[in-house]
């Protein structure tokens, strides 16, 4: 225990010192003159003369070098002082501080929103017993934030006036972005929460305690206390994720929080601003990781630290059928028939033109055909999610069995925006899609390698594996045949869930010009360009999100319908062994009453 726990903190204390250098590095790793940014940035009507460009870099030390610079913000961290921003000459330590208050307020609001939502997912899992194949829950979790913020925007506040849509003055402003956010959140938490729950309540303990008469409601505490610590570090990065990563939906809503403050800094080259908001964030996210770590330690109790844990067994969700195909089908047929249509063509006199029969889905700002479009962007949209989310798997898959490294890098990665990451890697390997896949693989592993070491360390924990090693089953053996099998099924649901979200951040990269380029018909970019003109033409923007959703719905069941089917094979493969060895006793039995009767 004590040699994991400074495996962590020395990867955490290299991670943090990594990307505080890159930060630092930002100016010279993309190429472009960081005096002539700031320039701009402070004055856009002021002409880049040699003599100006030269006055800004006397004023910031540029001359220095980058290792100076980093050297002299170092120094002054040590004594609280987080530097001057460059571009309005004010102290970074207020704003850092006024942005990270009004993120947490956000975050706190969205958190219980999902905490909310995943509850009511949850629910019918309790009444029930059973689980679902959580097509519904994987949907909510695969809606685009912005798209949500845009649609809540325009219908609460600007057609039926009830909240205000822009600013950060006082508690009502915080129900709108917090509805956006809290939504796709919830959808996942409630999603991982009931995919584990159905086999706590198959085990015999809950049939002893319902015979004893032990209420519905003492129940349901004790298997989601049973249920909860390895899934406690993913509420923990998706509170980290809520404040960080909202920077889409701040912009919407104007929100001064520190992911926008952040990415406003990183856009002007603002080294001291972007420095101090990226720290921040890494250390709420260090904080949120050793927060989780020790509610999950409280929740599992001594049987961690004794190997005296029993795992529930697994017992994959049945599902019908019908749900993936139905889904399968829909999709197939909007992608088919769109790819036999024309995405490029411009046709200005029928711009957002209404759904009809020469445009089943309507037409963009441009008049091009969606449908086209939907269809032709299917390809590189979903190929590219689904090699970074089987990259991420994997990533976490072998980083689970490193638990101290895991935690350590987890809690470091997951803080940092997408947008951030996405800037640092265009910096240094130039925009395009290799680059935005590049950037949010960075970033998607942590929730799955947190889930995984979960997993793992409750594994190696448990009781049975204490009686695998007594009758001396190899290391070897007990890997393949208890520990991975144990593990990978969650895991790989947990990143069947993330595959929409994956796909969202690639299309964020993309809007800030860091993934796929327009006139591409990548799913992402048909989101962000339709957001302009949503109140006049919803279809444009509908299209792409129900696509992912349906994209979710279909990844969910159609792995929850695989992985019921094998099981009812080997289960009636049992019955029939089990019927068959009735039958044969039964005989016996006639047979040798037969005989006593001669």
């Amino acid at each position: 225990m004590k040699l994991r726990t400074r495996a962590a903190g020395a990867t955490r204390a290299l991670c943090l010192l990594a990307v505080l250098t890159t930060v630092g590095l930002l100016p010279w790793l993309s190429g472009r003159d960081p005096a002539l940014a700031v320039l701009r940035a402070r004055s856009a009507e002021q002409e880049p003369t040699e003599e100006a460009l030269d006055s800004v870099r006397q004023d910031l030390g540029l001359d220095a070098g980058p290792l100076s610079l980093l050297g002299n913000w170092a120094s002054d961290l040590l004594r609280g002082d987080l530097g001057t921003s460059w571009v309005s000459g004010t102290d970074v330590l207020p704003s850092v501080t006024a942005g990270l208050q009004v993120s947490l307020g956000l975050m706190g609001a969205a958190f219980a929103v999902a905490v909310l939502l995943a509850c009511a997912l949850v629910a019918p899992v309790l009444v029930r017993g059973r689980g679902s194949a959580g097509a519904w829950a994987a949907m909510a979790a695969a809606l685009p934030e912005f798209l949500l913020a845009t649609l809540a925007l325009l219908v609460c506040g600007v057609w039926l006036g009830w909240l205000p849509t822009s600013g950060w003055q006082g508690p009502e402003y915080m129900v709108l972005p917090a509805l956006a956010l809290g939504v796709p959140a919830g959808g996942l938490l409630g999603r991982l929460v009931a995919d584990a729950l159905p086999a706590v309540l198959d085990e015999r303990w809950v049939e002893l305690w319902r015979g004893a008469g032990v209420g519905r409601r003492t129940i349901s505490a004790a298997a989601l206390k049973r249920v909860l610590p390895p899934l406690v570090p993913q509420f923990g990065m998706v509170a980290v994720g809520l404040t960080g990563g909202a920077v889409a939906v701040e912009t919407v809503f104007a929100v001064p929080g520190i992911g926008r403050t952040a990415l406003g800094a990183a856009k002007s080259q603002d080294l001291p601003l972007l420095q101090g908001s990226v720290l921040s964030l890494l250390l709420l996210g260090l904080v949120a990781g050793a927060a989780a770590a020790l509610v999950r330690r409280r929740l599992l109790g001594p049987a961690l630290r004794d190997a005296g844990l029993s795992l529930p067994p697994v017992r994959p969700v049945r599902t019908h059928p019908v749900i993936p195909l139905t889904l399968l089908t829909v999709l197939t047929v909007t992608i088919g028939w769109g790819l036999l249509r024309d995405p490029y063509t411009v046709d200005t006199t029928a711009r957002l033109a209404a759904p009809s029969w020469s445009h089943p889905l309507g037409t963009d700002g441009l008049g091009r055909d969606v449908l086209a479009r939907l269809g032709h962007g299917a390809a590189p949209t979903v190929g590219t999610a689904a090699a970074v989310c089987l990259l991420s798997l994997l990533v976490a898959l072998a980083l689970g069995f490193l638990p101290g490294v895991a935690a350590g890098a987890a809690d470091i990665a997951n803080a940092l925006p997408p947008v951030i990451v996405g800037i640092l890697v265009a910096a240094a390997a130039g925009p395009g899609t290799g680059g935005a896949a590049l950037a949010v693989a960075l970033i998607s592993w942590p929730p799955l390698a947190a889930h995984a070491a979960a997993m793992v360390q409750e594994v190696r924990a448990s009781s049975f594996l204490t009686a695998q090693r007594a009758i001396g089953a190899s290391p070897s053996w007990i890997l393949t045949r208890h520990v991975l099998p144990s593990v990978a099924a969650p895991v790989a649901r947990h990143a069947l869930l993330r595959l929409p979200g994956i796909a969202l951040a690639l299309a964020s990269l993309g809007f800030l010009g860091l993934g796929a380029q327009p006139p591409a018909p990548e799913w992402g970019l048909l989101l962000d360009e339709s957001r302009a003109y949503v109140e006049r033409a919803p279809w444009a923007a509908l299209a792409p999100a129900v696509a992912l959703a349906l994209l979710a719905g279909l990844a969910v069941s159609g792995a929850a319908y695989a992985q019921g089917r094998r099981n009812t094979g080997w289960v009636t493969k049992k019955r029939v062994t089990k019927r068959g060895t009735k039958r044969v006793t039964k005989r016996v039995t006639k047979e040798k009453e037969a005989l006593v009767e001669v």
